[in-house]
């Protein structure tokens, strides 16, 4: 029997055969080539060709997972289309004469490994997406099949060294009962595509998952991140148990979730979906979702030749406000840049661009095109409880300016004869560690907080969370990031507002009573979660919670935060 740690990257507990996967090798010679017009035109006839499969993915997961995760295949056409690695590779093959596959190749790499360079969780991903997209048209030169899962003849677990997103995304689920890699993070989009999915995953196994011969029996359990090989009679038992515990308890979450998350001692939390389409919030309400806690508009923007018009605009924020009746529906504004790029923004190009000119910065700098976002919602507002939320908010000039703006837009609004609901909440993420420390002056300005905290704790603890070696740092559950969000509680209550936290975080089980006992008001979470969160914090009381959340704050790492959690379980 082999037992490997891992990274828990997907919930669930899988058992089945080995396939081992391993990656189509592409070679790249480098050869003089004597008709660079030839070598560029074979170029664009692959990108074209690599382009359509990537829509082809896109409504795949569109369809199995959400809008959401399709996205991902949208940044990966922009790669294809991003004009300064067009033009080193065109440089290469018209004055080097490089055959274009070397070319692509060099370009490929020379811009992955900048963004590796920079240190950042964000950028390291994308560094994985652009070789992938990379390898696809390489490919396509080469006239080779293109990388594929779905052949599987019989339900297994992949091994793998790593999964591609454009891997994860072809997995046929009939086939594929779960998933691990030898590297990998939690952060990755491969992590979560397989969550998307429904797919039990554990990453990070390191070399030795890949000395598992093919055929052998594995089990896998998602949220441990445990992976066992030619498991014994006693461990295949108590998988079977544990399977089988899971289905039922899985099952009666489901049915009790569109009751309140009420604790033991009768407090209430609102909890609520992170949504990114219209189709999200539906899918939502079979959750149990009380509303929607975080809408990202940036679907709205990405993959057009233009920007949205305010009709546009407005008849998607009614869709997504239909659905939720008179529920809440948290709005962010647009959050563009870092790796969200639009060539009709002419967003220029930053050594940095997640600590750059993004998001509310950008929106402010160009008030004309903000607004048009901002008289959409208002117009949408009308019998809907409508909250609208600022991103990235770092000082609060830009708080105030944002809100100018807003007032701007209503009476724009009105002029045109429009209706205006009364009363719209208004809100910022907490995500930089400079408003959380200031968290009391910007209460000041605002009716609600909503903690970001894949961001707060990457700009806390300066780690990059895609990588396994960082793991250890990169948790919201590290005291460092934990007394953040308690500061922003606290003094957000002192001032009256409400606080939710649309992070990670607020789908995390354990974090769940360490949020409950800091006071947290909102659980905001992808929607398939919704259901065991819920079960979870019906199991705490919350004067026991906070006994937990006092007890951590003095601890010294995030993995000491969650055993003294685990061993003080109800």
């Amino acid at each position: 029997m082999i037992k490997l740690k891992g990274i828990p990257a997907s919930n669930g507990i899988a058992s089945g055969p080995a396939y081992i996967f391993h990656h189509t090798e592409v070679g790249v010679k480098r050869e003089t080539i004597s008709d660079p017009s030839a070598e560029l035109a074979r170029l664009e006839i692959a990108r074209n060709t690599a382009r359509d499969q990537l829509e082809a993915l896109k409504k795949k997961t569109e369809t199995e997972a959400s809008a959401e995760e399709a996205a991902i295949f949208e940044a990966h056409m922009m790669f294809l289309d991003d004009p300064s690695l067009l033009e080193i590779v065109a440089d290469a093959v018209q004055t080097q004469h490089l055959n274009v596959e070397a070319a692509w190749f060099d370009g490929i790499e020379t811009f992955a490994q900048q963004m590796e360079m920079m240190g950042d969780e964000y950028l390291s991903a994308r560094a994985a997406d652009i070789r992938d997209v990379g390898k696809r048209v390489l490919r396509i030169l080469g006239g080779k099949d293109d990388t594929d899962l779905s052949g599987l003849a019989a339900p297994s677990i992949i091994l793998a060294q790593d999964l591609t997103p454009s891997d994860t995304a072809r997995l046929d689920k009939r086939y594929v009962l779960g998933f691990a890699t030898a590297e990998g993070g939690p952060t990755s989009h491969t992590a979560i595509l397989a969550k998307a999915l429904g797919l039990p995953a554990v990453v990070g196994c390191g070399s030795a998952l890949m000395e598992i011969a093919a055929g052998t029996e594995i089990l896998i359990h998602g949220s441990q991140g445990e992976l066992v090989a030619s498991p014994d009679e006693a461990t295949k038992k108590r998988y079977e148990q544990l399977t089988g515990e899971a289905s039922r308890v899985a099952e009666l979450e489901l049915k009790s979730s569109g009751d309140h998350a009420i604790t033991k001692d009768g407090r209430q939390v609102e909890i609520v979906a992170n949504v990114g389409s219209p189709n999200d919030a539906v899918s939502a309400l079979k959750y149990g979702a009380e509303g929607i806690g975080l809408l990202r508009t940036e679907f709205l923007y990405l993959e057009r030749a233009t920007a949205p018009s305010e009709e546009e605009q407005l008849e998607a924020y009614n869709a997504v406000l239909n659905v939720m009746g008179e529920r809440p529906v948290v709005v962010r504004t647009l959050d563009v840049g870092g790796d969200k790029q639009l060539d009709y923004l002419d967003l220029g190009k930053e050594a940095n661009p997640f600590l750059g000119w993004r998001a509310i910065r950008m929106c402010l700098d160009r008030p004309d095109f903000f607004k048009t976002q901002l008289r959409a919602l208002l117009r949408a507002s009308p019998g809907h409880d409508l909250r609208i939320m600022f991103p990235m908010i770092a000082t609060l000039d830009e708080v105030r300016r944002s809100k100018a703006l807003l007032a701007e837009a209503r009476q724009e609004v009105l002029a045109a004869g429009h209706p205006v609901a009364d009363k719209i909440q208004v809100g910022i993420m907490v995500e930089i560690p400079a408003a959380a420390q200031m968290a009391d002056l910007f209460a000041k300005e605002v009716d609600f907080f909503s903690v970001g905290t894949n961001d707060l704790t990457q700009y806390t603890m300066a780690a990059e969370r895609t990588s396994e070696k960082m793991a250890y740092l990169a948790d919201p559950c590290h005291p460092a990031v934990v007394r953040q969000i308690k500061r922003v509680i606290e003094e957000g209550h002192k001032a009256g507002i409400w606080i939710g936290v649309c992070g990670e975080m607020a789908g995390d089980p354990e974090a769940a009573p360490i949020l409950l006992g800091l006071g947290l008001d909102e659980f905001s979470l992808a929607a398939p979660g919704i259901p065991h969160l819920k079960a979870v914090l019906r199991e705490w009381s919350y004067r026991d919670a906070q006994k937990i959340a006092a007890e951590i704050i003095n601890l010294e790492n995030g993995q000491a935060v969650r055993e003294h959690v685990r061993n003080h379980k109800p």
